[in-house]
């Protein structure tokens, strides 16, 4: 489990196919400091996306992805250089700032109108008409494993404003209009309607 509080970015060194199971990717991400003390087995969400640490070398991990998470995520448009989020698994007793993120992303939206502003930037994001119903205003919501307030919603596009902070740690300061994104709606939302 995780919170959406994005800790830092990566970037991608290496994309390979795995040659014992052709059906998945290794991607090799290196981590920085947040490699500290990660051990093999443990969660990872890149860019919102849980993933297993399946090799450690210094600072680079080896996560292995199969084609349902590049198909179902942005993480197949992922090129060497490529900067990602991270955030490390939740512990228990630590503190819950952001909201309940899961790292099961629920579809790919795309950004159509980024408007800077005095102290925010306002994104505008297309949202995959299966989402909708889970997309409220003031509600929470994952963007690239960012937590995040809907500020509003019109149809199928929603917007979130990001804080100079989260710009800068996060690899919101390299998006443009057009790019993907990973969208994780609430799951309490998702409960309630069920």
């Amino acid at each position: 489990m995780f919170t959406g509080i994005v800790e830092g970015t990566g970037k991608v060194e290496q994309i390979s196919k795995n040659t014992k199971n052709r059906s998945a990717i290794k991607l090799t991400v290196n981590l920085g400091k947040y490699s500290k003390g990660l051990k093999i087995g443990q969660s990872v969400a890149l860019n919102g996306v849980c993933l297993t640490a399946t090799k450690i070398s210094k600072s680079n991990c080896i996560f292995e992805m199969i084609e349902e998470t590049t198909k179902k995520t942005d993480l197949g448009n992922l090129k060497l250089g490529s900067i990602v989020n991270i955030e490390r698994s939740l512990k228990a007793g630590d503190r819950l700032e952001g909201h309940f993120v899961l790292g099961h992303v629920d579809g790919v939206g795309i950004i159509k109108k980024i408007q800077n502003k005095t102290k925010e930037v306002q994104i505008w994001f297309e949202i995959p008409k299966t989402l909708t119903k889970y997309v409220v205003k003031k509600g929470s919501i994952a963007i690239d494993g960012i937590s995040l307030t809907v500020v509003d919603v019109k149809k199928n596009q929603a917007s979130v404003c990001l804080i100079p902070h989260t710009i800068e740690i996060t690899n919101f300061k390299t998006k443009e209009i057009g790019d993907k994104i990973n969208i994780e709606t609430d799951i309490l939302g998702k409960y309630i309607l069920k």
